[in-house]
């Protein structure tokens, strides 16, 4: 299993409450309605910053998204797709500021739980 993990921040002037609203609201139904997420995707979520108590430092990012693939070729098949290049990625530069984005790919490897 293949995950994606994307550390986004919002557009420049983008209220936190506002990218938040559209990240869980607008873009993963928007993600999730395309056919190819059906077929290639095997988990998404969105997550953002919750208040910490304690020494905890402010978040350095606005939002977190994982996507999970069984494999490579169905990363590439979603990505390359007419549906998420035409209807999803047009709406992720509404609201997320792309020069700021982390991207690490991964192998989960579950130790406890």
């Amino acid at each position: 299993m293949i995950k994606l993990v994307f550390l986004i921040n919002r557009v420049e002037g983008m209220p936190v409450e506002a990218f938040v609203a559209h990240h869980r609201e607008r873009h993963a139904p928007l993600f999730l309605s395309i056919p190819e997420a059906a077929r290639h995707v095997r988990r998404y979520t969105v997550s953002h910053p919750v208040p910490a108590p304690g020494s905890y430092p402010g978040p350095a990012y606005d939002g977190l998204t994982e996507i999970w693939f069984e494999d490579w070729a169905g990363h590439d098949a979603f990505f390359t797709s007419r549906n998420y290049l035409d209807l999803v990625r047009p709406d992720e530069g509404t609201f997320i500021d792309s020069a700021s984005v982390a991207v690490m790919v991964t192998e989960e490897k579950v130790v406890t739980g």
